[in-house]
């Protein structure tokens, strides 16, 4: 994925931020132009809740670089209650608690703070003001 693209869809994917479409009800994550049920537009943003059940889900024990720390993980399809389904790390569960339909709610972590912001981190190359010594 591009680099400018991808800080586009940080908002949508953070909040959970998707469209209904006008014409036929279906809310979707994430957003696209058009309804997939029945091609009209659907340009309304929504906010889902984040409340879902467990459709399916796996362990992993192969993490990304930098990431050691976090083995095993959790990975699982959620279906929210509004109707899509997404794919979410499950935090702070043992994998013999977990069952399908059990229900979860995306970005709830300590059981006070919701949606959690994005950590952001700089790229080690990227000197907007110039400050860098270049060779």
């Amino acid at each position: 994925m591009q680099v400018p693209r991808n800080w586009r869809l940080q908002k949508q994917r953070y909040s959970l931020i998707g469209e209904v479409c006008e014409h036929c009800g279906v809310k979707l994550f994430p957003p696209r132009d058009i309804c997939p049920e029945c091609s009209h537009g659907a340009q309304t943003l929504y906010q889902f809740t984040g409340i879902g059940n467990i459709h399916s889900f796996s362990q992993g024990f192969d993490p990304p670089n930098g990431h050691i720390e976090n083995t095993p993980f959790i990975v699982a399809l959620i279906k929210l209650e509004e109707g899509p389904m997404i794919t979410a790390q499950l935090t702070d569960i043992d994998i013999e608690q977990v069952e399908i339909g059990m229900e979860v709610e995306i970005g709830k972590i300590d059981g006070h703070q919701k949606r959690i912001p994005a950590k952001i981190v700089p790229f080690p190359f990227y000197d907007p003001e110039k400050k860098k010594v270049r060779s």
